[in-house]
């Protein structure tokens, strides 16, 4: 079944100019550096909070180094896993990509399909398909890369085939598994299976070799080994009771080691403050600010930024690949599912108001002279006792990392009543990144220079369905 947004195209490894093009030479040149062959085997890992896709390549050791990260131009949906045919949810998980899932003839110049769904997927009872890692810069559930970025990670999937590889492990998270991002979206009601997955993260963390999945009693199994005095391997059935099975004590000790320390770490930046993920109702998937930046009015949705935020120094950054002119970035409520999206983030509160004084002021000598010979105004000098909005309680964080995929167009905003304190805004706000290295000292005093109260909201003139009114 087609999933709108993706292609249904017949997928193969086949004899295509564009999927034989050379890995470029500069790629060539930092493999070798890094004591990296051409066609060693890779694996891939996707954050959609980052909206970053980085290929690791095994060097001559034998363990994966980080070759490069591209930016995401598009995904859709929410922070959360796919569960249904239509709700435009990238997945996530761990997927097993294979040649026969290399796809040359694409509608979006090249893809490989994800693998969704897995056997997890299908014993939890969810459903989809055709979700794919692409070019273009447009996705309703997919990853889309642009067409530049996908020749080149096409390119390094093909070569690790055409090294002896199987297949290559494609792996999807909401965000990079860190306890500051634990911190934040703690009350995320798919915190349970983000933490299930993160323990294949973990596992990858501490060995830097592609951890070994299997499913059963309907959850991941990492790393898994017949027990000692068993006859066979296992075998595991993501529906059925798990099998008796062992996990290698080097491994299984480094594993607990780490995560025992990642707790720790969530749980003091939970009691210094660390604020919960706001949520972002009626924004759809994210993009990279170095896409947003090109962009009028560009956005990027829910994936890490915030409006406007870095935007302007990201403008001055070279897009690595080619925005087409129907691109539509993360605005505007999700319409597909009839439900509302699982992971939907915690309620944010409601902001405090402030009323100006309502006392009269004092008069000064010729005020006073001018109220009685009748040159004043009126003679009531109460104040007007118009709400301000109050100063939004957020985290300020520097924009130096480095630079990070179509939703309905926006509706109009509705001008605020005199007892509501919500700005009226172009777009719905979004959360502010905040970086590990940060976190101590930002939960540790409260943050200067933030929003300005009582800011006058301003909606453009020229609003991006105007510009860019065609939609894939």
């Amino acid at each position: 079944m087609l999933l709108a947004g993706c292609n249904s195209d017949d997928i193969s490894l086949a004899n295509n100019a564009k999927a034989n093009q050379p890995v470029p030479a500069r790629l060539i040149a930092e493999m070798t550096a890094k004591d990296m062959d051409l066609q060693s085997p890779i694996l891939v890992r996707l954050f959609k909070q980052e909206a970053e896709l980085e290929v690791w390549k095994q060097d001559r050791s034998g363990r994966f180094a980080l070759l490069k990260t591209y930016p995401i131009c598009r995904w859709s949906g929410d922070l959360g896993p796919k569960v249904r045919e239509g709700d435009r949810q990238a997945p996530e998980g761990f997927y097993s990509i294979t040649p026969a899932q290399m796809n040359p003839q694409s509608l979006y110049y090249l893809s490989f399909n994800t693998g969704y769904p897995n056997a997890y997927d299908k014993a939890m009872g969810h459903t989809g398909s055709q979700l794919m890692v692409h070019g273009d810069c447009s996705s309703r559930g997919c990853y889309a890369m642009t067409d530049e970025q996908i020749a080149e990670i096409y390119s390094l999937g093909r070569e690790s085939f055409f090294g002896g590889q199987k297949s290559f492990q494609l792996k999807a998270y909401p965000f990079k598994m860190t306890p500051l991002n634990m911190a934040r979206h703690r009350n995320n009601p798919n915190m349970p299976f983000w933490k299930m997955i993160k323990e294949g993260y973990d596992h990858f963390e501490v060995t830097r070799q592609e951890p070994k999945v299997d499913f059963c009693e309907k959850k991941y199994v990492f790393d898994a080994e017949k027990a000692p005095d068993a006859k066979r391997d296992p075998v595991f059935d993501a529906s059925a009771k798990c099998p008796a099975y062992v996990i290698p004590q080097e491994v299984a000790d480094a594993v607990r080691e780490k995560q025992q320390q990642d707790h720790a770490e969530t749980a003091k930046l939970i009691s210094r403050g660390a604020p919960v993920a706001r949520a972002n109702p009626g924004i759809d998937g994210g993009m990279n600010k170095v896409f947003a930046a090109k962009l009028p009015d560009g956005s990027t949705g829910l994936s890490e930024g915030g409006e406007g935020q870095g935007l302007s120094l990201a403008a001055f950054t070279r897009a690595p690949g080619t925005i087409p002119a129907t691109v539509n970035p993360p605005r505007g409520p999700v319409t597909s599912p009839q439900e509302p999206l699982v992971a939907s983030m915690a309620p944010a509160q409601a902001p405090a108001t402030r009323v100006a004084s309502a006392a009269p002021q004092s008069e000064g000598f010729f005020s006073s002279l001018a109220r009685r010979v009748g040159l004043g105004g009126s003679a009531d000098t109460t104040a007007s006792a118009q709400p301000i909005p109050a100063k939004p309680k957020v985290i300020e964080a520097k924009r130096n990392e480095p630079p990070r995929s179509e939703a309905p167009a926006p509706k109009a905003a509705a001008a605020p009543k005199a007892a509501d304190t919500k700005q009226a805004t172009a777009q719905p706000p979004l959360k502010p990144a905040v970086s590990d290295s940060q976190a101590a000292a930002a939960f540790a005093a409260p943050a200067k220079d933030g929003v300005v109260a009582g800011a006058a909201p301003i909606v453009p003139p020229n609003s991006f369905e105007s510009r860019f009114s065609a939609f894939k």
